[in-house]
């Protein structure tokens, strides 16, 4: 199954949701903002055989681009991804401890004092181990910055040297995460980016409202934000 089958199937399957077909109002997000679309890929693995795909094609990607001895799961839903490029493409798989309120690196050095001898990552580590972070879905890299250095920590109090210098995802959502990467030295590679290739992947399976309203959202979300101005935008697609 290609990226953009993958893509079609997504929507098909209600993990990508759109404010037409899923939910008139659409969603505010954490970061404030309204959007008309949604992506929950927390709900991939009850579809067995859509999961399955996403983890050959995942593995291929990670295989052709980067130099891997193990993929790590960035809890929560990396960590399914993550056994699914294992089980699929023998890698060998690591995942990191789901940590209650840490959404900073400075959040993260906090807990990790009160964090006793619980390993922060759990699988195992080898010396010089070429470690690729995995996860379902970026937009800030916040919580992938978190990750890496969670395992760099990790490697640590195992007396171990590791390298992470590559974070795959299934969906980017294009709004800067690979230029944050960047500067942290970390490659991002994503099977859907999704502003510049999967919305038009979308267009076969979207009602034309859809993908009209979504791509105009995509390049100006800010006049999408005041709740008047929005319907009058929407209605002038239909």
């Amino acid at each position: 199954m290609e990226a953009k089958d993958i893509m079609e199937e997504l929507y098909r399957n209600g993990l990508i949701k759109t404010w037409h077909r899923d939910r008139p109002e659409g969603w505010t997000l954490v970061s404030g903002l309204w959007s008309p679309f949604y992506i929950n890929l927390r709900e991939l693995p009850g579809h067995p055989r859509l999961f399955m795909a996403v983890g050959e094609r995942l593995g291929e990607m990670i295989l052709e681009r980067c130099d891997v001895d193990s993929v790590m799961g960035i809890a929560m839903a990396g960590i399914p991804l993550a056994s699914a490029v294992a089980v699929q493409h023998g890698v060998p798989m690591l995942y990191t401890r789901k940590l209650q309120g840490v959404k900073s690196l400075e959040a993260l050095r906090e807990a990790a004092k009160q964090y006793g001898q619980h390993s922060l990552v759990e699988g195992p580590i080898q010396d010089d181990d070429r470690v690729v972070a995995l996860d379902d879905l970026v937009t800030r890299f916040d919580s992938k910055l978190v990750a890496v250095e969670q395992l760099a920590m990790e490697a640590d109090r195992r007396n171990v040297e590791v390298s992470c210098r590559d974070v795959a995802v299934l969906i980017d959502r294009e709004q800067g995460a690979g230029d944050i990467a960047a500067r942290h030295g970390i490659r991002l590679h994503a099977l859907i980016p999704f502003q510049s290739h999967g919305i038009d992947w979308l267009r076969d399976v979207f009602t034309g409202v859809e993908y009209d309203v979504i791509s105009d959202y995509l390049h100006d979300s800010d006049k999408y934000q005041d709740m008047q101005r929005r319907r009058d935008i929407i209605d002038s697609f239909k």
